[in-house]
């Protein structure tokens, strides 16, 4: 009887230690860093280094949601600068260029070398336009930027003060090197097309459900409605589902995007889309953040893919993403490329995917 009672114990405390170990595991996984954690400042780290000499932080927000409050020290740069409407292709909001993003970040007093911190506010989306900018520095390979998580809203919400004017920066000559340059990031509707049915390349879609599967449509630049659906083979992860919750659009941890994205192969390349690649640049921002390479945000978007005149394929099956794995952080070779390379370049083109289409354009 002695023996049972003592064998009783030795299973209860076997039990409980286990579970304290799942419990400090948990927790360990819980607070897990992103694996790219250097791409985002919180409100303490940018008040502890915004006097270095390399640091710049940037206010990136258009005058419609600028309140006349800024970081103290930062300079303002409207993120809108860097895109233009191509009338003539009835296309809005594209990227001006390499170019012309070099003069602009010069003009605004930024260096190859600088450390960029760029922020928005929780009412513009909570960095979906911060993370722009991060996109077009990516493009240039701008090694070190930053987002401020929660953007000015965070700051203001930590206790610290704000200015009412921002800084003038003294223009600078701002020269990419031409081997850092990653235009191969610019990619166009003939790039996927090209690439439709090649399993190297994953493609979500990052609008709502209901644009996703064609149940609320849009318009073009000159008002025409767009075709409903989605880009074949196209799966859907809302960029809104990044955030921790709609009121203070924080960034959820690395084990929530984990699960978010579960299914995703960080070995392969990702294609990202909107309406205008305004919060495909978010998600293209998150999945960097999470540790993805091979990450490319199709600018010109529904914009141009639903456009009614071009031959291009739209389904509204509902794809998912498969797989019962996490996301793992995945350093490919040659994943920072010159001008012009694609890492599947040498890869078969593949045709058009099957299943749910609705038309192809015309």
């Amino acid at each position: 009887m002695k023996e049972h009672f003592a064998f009783r114990h030795v299973i209860i405390a076997v039990i409980l230690f286990l579970g304290v170990l799942w419990s400090f595991g948990s927790a360990a996984q819980d607070k897990a860093d992103y694996p790219n954690k250097q791409f985002v400042a919180d409100a303490r780290w940018v008040r502890d280094h915004m006097e270095d000499k390399d640091v710049v932080v940037v206010d990136v927000r258009r005058d419609k949601y600028f309140d006349d409050r800024v970081i103290p020290g930062a300079i303002r740069m409207p993120w809108s600068e860097f895109r233009f409407n191509d009338i003539g292709n009835n296309l809005g909001s594209l990227f001006r260029g390499v170019k012309q993003a070099q003069q602009i970040l010069g003009r605004h007093g930024i260096a190859p070398t600088d450390t960029v911190v760029l922020y928005d506010s929780v009412q513009r989306d909570g960095g979906a336009t911060a993370s722009y900018v991060f996109w077009i520095l990516d493009v240039m390979g701008h090694e070190n930027k930053k987002i401020l998580k929660r953007g000015i809203d965070a700051w203001i919400d930590a206790g610290y003060e704000t200015a009412d004017q921002p800084r003038q920066a003294e223009p600078f000559t701002y020269q990419a090197a031409s081997e850092q340059i990653r235009k191969h990031l610019l990619i166009d509707a003939d790039f996927i097309y090209r690439r439709l049915g090649d399993f190297y390349y994953q493609i979500v879609d990052v609008r709502s459900r209901e644009e996703y599967l064609g149940e609320m449509g849009s318009k073009g630049v000159d008002g025409t409605p767009l075709k409903l659906g989605h880009i074949p083979t196209a799966v859907n992860v809302n960029y809104q589902d990044a955030w921790t919750d709609p009121e203070t659009k924080d960034i959820k941890s690395y084990t929530e995007l984990q699960n978010l994205y579960k299914g995703l192969d960080p070995a392969k390349g990702v294609i990202v889309y909107c309406a205008s690649g305004r919060r495909s640049s978010f998600s293209y921002f998150v999945l960097r953040l999470m540790g993805f390479e091979n990450v490319y945000t199709y600018e010109a978007s529904w914009e141009e893919w639903g456009r009614p005149d071009r031959f291009l394929p739209v389904e509204t099956a509902e794809n998912e993403l498969t797989g019962d794995f996490l996301p793992q952080p995945a350093k490919m070779t040659g994943s920072v490329q010159s001008a012009g390379d694609d890492p599947a370049a040498s890869r078969p083109k593949g045709g058009e995917a099957a299943g749910g289409y609705v038309s192809c354009g015309g």
